[in-house]
């Protein structure tokens, strides 16, 4: 019926209209038609070809990274796919009337047929949005922002990307991140091989900057992002100047509701062979207001660079807050304990080259005994920015800091030296030293920036001024036996240099460091993306410093007074002097620095001649013209290449450039060197970073090259005495001198990939190093080379919430090699095999383990081998309480098998060392931690909420 009715109605609709009075039509003569269309002569000709661009976003309004567009007209076929921005880009499209096919996984795919004007040679097209598919499943959630940006000198982690446990501290959430390498205790972070040097809260130093404490204790749940920058100081951030080398630090930014709150974490366990362990931390942060409170005591075995019992105690307390727009403060004070003790053995062989009547000498030596080692230091800063008004910005920040650090070392050694000609030489050395080195250094730093009303105009002043006063006071309290050729005691004879030597000196330094440098730079725009840079600094140092020595006058009856000869007073200053013309272009993809740096460098000093009594002078120029250069080129925001080159000095040591000799070891006598120069060192550092988002795939590489000239080393001369046919006495002449053509290269790489929603990460990193050194022994010149290599394959499984699992595999090869004498070798071959992780159950309870095997094989010419193959294993039980799991009852093990026992072997120019250190590294603990929160929000200011900088910092208006 309705059917028919529609019929009906338009039946009599059509009728009506054609019953109507219609005029006829009139006929006019056709126009002869052109054989071709003719455009207006008005009109431009159309673009021969043209650059067609748009933007693929989804229902959220969220852009499409990796989606698939397509173009076909009668005289184009194209395909490309969107960049990390969700942009598309076609150029040299001949027709401006085109089909477009846009899709994506998990995207219906939509097609579009669009007649575009002809004319222009852009065509900006309207964002194509796509709809999700209507089977899409729940868990697949597609954001149009990578998990990591490359910029130019940071890389950039979104936190939320990376799943962890509820109360997990930032160490654990960077143990998930690609290209991180933390230490099982939290004590070190490297980012692609190189290390973390300090971390900052939302774009300021927090916590001093202490790397441990800040990320074994700072909530994971808390973090945007996590940032790792190339740092070269603030004003460098301020205005993109940038010299000398950067430091590696780590950047975290609040998530914007958990930027106003309150949160912290005590921890107390006690255990076996009186170890124990206890933290707090307390955290509250409003905005860019922030204060915090960390402290740390234990009383655990160290496994660093110097194995031993260690017990620890560092408070830190920090204060920042911001008042108004105008003015901000961040201010931190810190104190560090640390008292070690270890027994080590150790065994090694050394080359030197004697005389005419003694020919080479080899010796072979074994020594053992006990260490300890004390050291307390502790400071505090105030930093004060004021933002004086919109064209002007102060900065200052006194900075205060003191340390003392004291060692007791009683040891035996037994060394006997095998010369190519006549007897040996066998000594024994037993006895105590010990030492203790306050000091105290006090310093500012100012800076000012003035920007004119013209962009990327402006000019700074920076200023630091220091003051370090330290002292060295020492005991040496020895005895000296040598034997003859039947291992004898040899007895009083005609020459005393072969009995029994009692060394018993008491040494004294007081030493006064001065520093002031001074920097300004000018920048000029010279067009939108380019500018050119004038600077100039002034860097001088200046070192005041008097050695004293007593001991035995008088050998009949033990007089201890003052020896002269061991008297020294010197005084120097270097001045280093920058002058710095750079070129800099900005570009969207391109940054580049060029420019010529003039360096001149004096160096003054006066020694006292204690023969006369008066100042011997000493007064030395150099002067050097070094290139500037910084590139870096970003293809999109997650792939760059950087290349940056950088020249700097290195003064000579205190020690080698005094002009005596120092007989505080009768055994090494160092005699200084007034006419040393400074050495150079010229870097060439590469990096290059690529990541996949769709793929969630990651490569990074960096790589440097280091060339040194005029470097400092030491020449030895093996002195020998006259002896008699029972045997010998030598002592070391320890002179320096300049030398060029060392030089070293070193390359890492991280490759990551991860799969199933992040549930499976597949890291592999590795480094290969080579270093070339050069050195001399008794006028004769030599080299030492050095390869290391390294590769470790680290999977991180996490199949279900209750399960981690993460096995690793490793390789280390450390091969030497010296040309002193008959040669020296050491190789030391490391493959490494564990696995950590966790298990929970009933909801409450974890389980975790870490399990580690150590293959190792280590030769060494003239060294018994010593092959070590520790298995390590360490676990621990924990169960929580409370509704959010805020308190956590914790078991913990460490070294069950008590298989840890520190061997190393090191290889320096003149010989080769085995040594072993002995702790007592099997323990246990048992304690609690609670995890205490509270949020507020977000920060709002004036009723909005406020916005934030690229560093987390808030923004006050």
């Amino acid at each position: 019926m309705k059917k028919l009715f529609l019929i009906t109605i338009m039946l009599f609709c059509g009728g009506f209209i054609f019953a109507q009075t219609i005029p006829p039509p009139v006929v006019t003569p056709a126009a002869p038609r052109p054989a071709t269309p003719q455009r207006n002569s008005n009109l431009p000709p159309p673009a021969a070809v043209r650059t067609v661009s748009g933007i693929v976003k989804d229902s959220t309004d969220s852009t499409l990274p990796g989606a698939v567009v397509k173009l076909v007209s009668a005289k184009d076929t194209l395909s490309t796919s969107t960049n990390v921005d969700g942009i598309f880009i076609f150029k040299n499209v001949k027709e401006a009337t085109f089909t477009l096919t846009v899709s994506s996984l998990g995207y219906r795919t939509q097609i579009k047929k669009l007649l575009n004007n002809d004319v222009p040679t852009r065509l900006t097209l309207d964002p194509v949005v796509l709809k999700s598919e209507s089977k899409q499943l729940n868990e697949v959630v597609i954001n149009g922002t990578p998990s990591i940006v490359y910029k130019v000198d940071t890389v950039e982690y979104r936190a939320s990307d990376y799943k962890v446990r509820p109360n997990a501290t930032l160490d654990e959430l960077l143990k998930k991140m690609e290209g991180m390498e933390v230490a099982s205790d939290g004590s070190s972070v490297t980012h692609n091989g190189e290390a973390i040097t300090s971390v900052k809260l939302n774009g300021k130093t927090y916590a001093g900057g202490d790397v441990k404490q800040v990320i074994t204790n700072i909530p994971a749940e808390i973090l945007e992002k996590v940032q790792v920058v190339d740092d070269y100081g603030d004003m460098a951030a301020k205005t993109g100047v940038k010299s000398g080398e950067p430091r590696k630090i780590l950047n975290v930014t609040t998530k914007p509701d958990r930027s106003i709150g309150t949160n912290g974490r005590l921890t107390g366990q006690g255990g076996n062979n009186d170890r124990y362990r206890g933290e707090i931390y307390v955290n509250r942060i409003n905005a860019n207001q922030n204060i915090t409170l960390i402290g740390n005591t234990s009383r655990t075995v160290n496994v660093g660079t110097n194995p031993g019992t260690q017990r620890q105690f560092s408070p830190n307390i920090s204060y920042r807050d911001q008042f108004g727009p105008k003015v901000q403060i961040n201010t931190n004070a810190r104190y560090n304990g640390n008292n070690n003790q270890s027994i080590n053995q150790s065994n090694g062989i050394t080359r030197t080259n004697g005389n005419q009547d003694t020919g080479n000498g080899t010796a072979t030596f074994t020594s053992s005994g006990s260490q300890e080692s004390v050291s307390n230091n502790g400071g505090a800063n105030f930093e004060i920015e004021y933002n004086i008004d919109s064209a002007n910005f102060l900065q200052v920040r006194p900075d205060y800091s003191y340390s003392t650090s004291e060692s007791f070392n009683n040891s035996f050694e037994d060394r006997t030296t095998v010369f190519q000609k006549g007897n040996p030489e066998h000594r024994i050395s037993s006895g105590t030293n010990t030492s203790k080195s306050p000091s105290n250094n006090i310093g500012t730093s100012v800076n000012f920036l003035h920007t004119f009303k013209k962009p990327k105009r402006f000019f700074s002043v920076q200023g630091d001024v220091s003051r370090e006063v330290s002292n060295s006071d020492g005991e040496t309290n020895r005895k000296l036996t040598f034997y003859d050729i039947f291992n004898q005691p040899i007895p009083l004879i005609s020459n005393p240099a072969l009995t029994d030597s009692l060394i018993y000196l008491l040494n004294e330094r007081n030493n006064v460091r001065n520093v002031l440098r001074v920097s300004s730079t000018y920048s000029e725009p010279l067009g939108q993306y380019s500018q050119l840079e004038l600077n100039g600094q002034v860097n001088r140092r200046n070192n005041n410093s008097l050695s004293t020595s007593n001991g035995i006058v008088d050998s009949l009856n033990g007089t201890i007074g003052l020896l002269d000869r061991l008297t020294n007073q010197y005084d120097f200053t270097t001045t280093e002097t920058r002058l710095s013309l750079n070129y800099r272009y900005q570009g969207t993809k391109v940054n580049l620095s060029l420019g010529t740096t003039f360096v001149p460098y004096t160096l003054n000093g006066t020694k006292l001649d204690q023969n006369i009594q008066q100042d011997a002078n000493t007064n030395r120029s150099f002067f050097r013209v070094l290139p500037i250069f910084r590139f870096s080129y970003s293809w999109s925001r997650t792939q760059r290449f950087t290349l940056n080159y950088n020249g700097s000095y290195s003064d000579v040591n205190f020690t080698q450039i005094q002009p005596f000799v120092d007989r505080t070891d009768i055994n090494n006598i160092v005699i200084g060197n007034p006419n040393l120069k400074p050495s150079f060192t010229n870097v060439f550092s590469v990096s290059y970073n690529n990541y996949f988002p769709n793929s969630r795939f990651n490569i990074s590489y960096n790589g440097d090259a280091r060339f040194y000239s005029d470097q400092t080393v030491s020449n030895t001369y093996l002195i020998v005495l006259p002896g008699t046919s029972a045997g010998r006495r030598s002592y070391n002449e320890q002179y320096f001198v300049n030398i060029s053509g060392a030089r070293s290269f070193g390359g890492r790489y991280s490759v990551s990939k991860q799969l199933a929603d992040r549930r499976y990460n597949l890291m592999l990193n590795g480094n290969l190093g080579y270093d070339y050194r050069i050195a001399m022994n008794a006028g004769e010149r030599y080299h030492v080379t050095e390869w290391n290599f390294g590769e470790r394959f680290g999977p991180r499984i996490n199949p279900v919430d209750a399960v981690e699992i993460n096995p690793f595999l490793g390789t280390s090869l450390r091969r030497t090699y010296s040309t002193l004498g008959d040669g020296l070798y050491s190789s030391a071959v490391t493959h490494s095999l564990g696995l950590e992780g966790s298990f929970y159950f009933l909801k409450t309870y974890r389980v975790r383990y870490d399990a580690s095997k150590n293959l190792t094989t280590q030769i060494s010419n003239g060294l018994p081998n010593n092959n070590n193959s520790p298995l390590i294993i360490n676990g621990g039980v924990q169960k929580e309480f409370g509704a959010k799991r805020q308190f956590t009852v914790t078991f913990d093990v460490y070294d069950l098998l008590k298989q840890n026992n520190f061997l190393r072997q090191n290889l320096t120019e003149t010989g080769v060392t085995n040594s072993l250190v002995s702790t007592d590294s099997r323990y246990f603990l048992l304690g609690f931690r609670l995890n205490l929160q509270k949020w507020s929000g977000s920060p709002k200011r004036n009723g909005q909420n406020m916005q934030r900088r690229g560093d987390g910092s808030f923004i006050y208006k």
